[in-house]
Formats: structure tokens, C-alpha cells, sequence
């Protein structure tokens, strides 16, 4: 546990300065930042090579946050939610409070609940969603463990998280998309 501290601690302090930092999720490594800055998100742009246009996902760790990045949640994301059995992200209207470069054209983006112990402190210190994204360069296989992430990604984040780099990452989450006028699509199983 206390490991686990520390890393909370070194990330929170690079991600309060604006840093971007390499770190393991409840699903595969990912590259993260503060959701609502929106020069530390153009970082992570930058890194992967990717056009702003192609949006990213965020990190929280309960309701609050939840409906902090959303007024209108249609009921149906609760009970996706509680049946989902493996990380479930949903795709949601009319975000609020985060940086305008992670909001999709379609005014949509993607937010994830999690459990991962490291994660969940780290979104809980800093009381706003983390952004999280595959520790690749866009067009790129997503690495399955660390040390299949690029050096040129290793390079470019401001702190490596030091847990887990041993761990192989079975895959990415389930994404759907769900509209405040009630209608659902699996866009990844």
C-alpha cells in the first residue's frame, strides 16, 4: 500500500503541474493527465500523433465525479453499469467541466468508472476525471504489457508510474454509446 501512496503522490504532483503521466488502468497502460486542462491534453495529441478530432476517454472513481462531467445521464447507464462484467465505458452527450479538446464533434465523450486501487486514489486526490488513452502512438497496436510501449512514448510522458509493469493487460473496455434521447450502441465489445 504504501507503494501504491507514493506513486499517487509523484503522479498527482506532475498531472497538478500540468505533466502527463504513463500509468496502469484497470485495463490497459494508458497515457493520463487532468481532464480539464486542456494544454495537458494536447501533450498527450502530441505524443500519440493523433488528430484532436479522435477523442479520448476520462477516469473517475464514483457518482460525484460522474455527474460532475454530466447533468443528464439516462438511467440505463446504471444498470449497464452494475451488470457489466468486465470495464464498461460509456459514451455520453453534453459533457461539462472538462477540457473543450476531449469533447468529441458529436458533443459526446467517454467516461469509466473504476476500481483499480492506484487509479482511484489518484482521481480521488485530485478531485477531477483523469484522461486515459492506449500508451500508443495513434494507428499503433495498443502494448498488452509495459514493456511493449514505445520509447518514444516513455520519452515523451513527465513521470512513469512504477507499479505493475509486469501485469499483461487482457484488453480494453467495452464502449457504449448511449444518447440522452435513449438509445444505446455497443461501439467495442
Amino acid at each position: 500500500m504504501e507503494d501504491i501512496n507514493k506513486e499517487v503522490h509523484e503522479a498527482f504532483e506532475v498531472i497538478k503541474n500540468g505533466g502527463i503521466i504513463l500509468y496502469p488502468t484497470d485495463t490497459v497502460w494508458g497515457l493520463g493527465c487532468d481532464a480539464t486542462n486542456e494544454e495537458a491534453v494536447k501533450k498527450i495529441y502530441d505524443l500519440k500523433k493523433r488528430a484532436e478530432s479522435k477523442s479520448m476517454i476520462v477516469l473517475v472513481n464514483g457518482d460525484r465525479l460522474l455527474y460532475n462531467v454530466f447533468k443528464n445521464i439516462p438511467s440505463i447507464a446504471f444498470d449497464i453499469l452494475d451488470c457489466a462484467e468486465k470495464p464498461t465505458t460509456l459514451v455520453l452527450d453534453q459533457p461539462t467541466n472538462v477540457a473543450k479538446n476531449l469533447i468529441a464533434e458529436d458533443n459526446s465523450l467517454g467516461i469509466r468508472i473504476v476500481n483499480a486501487p492506484f487509479v482511484y486514489k489518484l482521481v480521488e486526490r485530485m478531485k477531477r476525471p483523469l484522461v486515459s488513452t492506449s500508451a500508443n502512438i495513434s494507428g499503433e497496436p495498443t502494448p498488452t504489457q509495459f514493456s511493449e510501449i514505445s520509447q518514444e512514448i516513455i520519452n515523451g510522458v513527465d513521470y512513469v508510474v512504477k507499479l505493475d509493469q509486469t501485469k499483461i493487460c487482457k484488453k480494453s473496455s467495452t464502449v457504449i454509446k448511449l444518447t440522452n434521447d435513449a438509445q444505446v450502441k455497443i461501439l467495442r465489445k
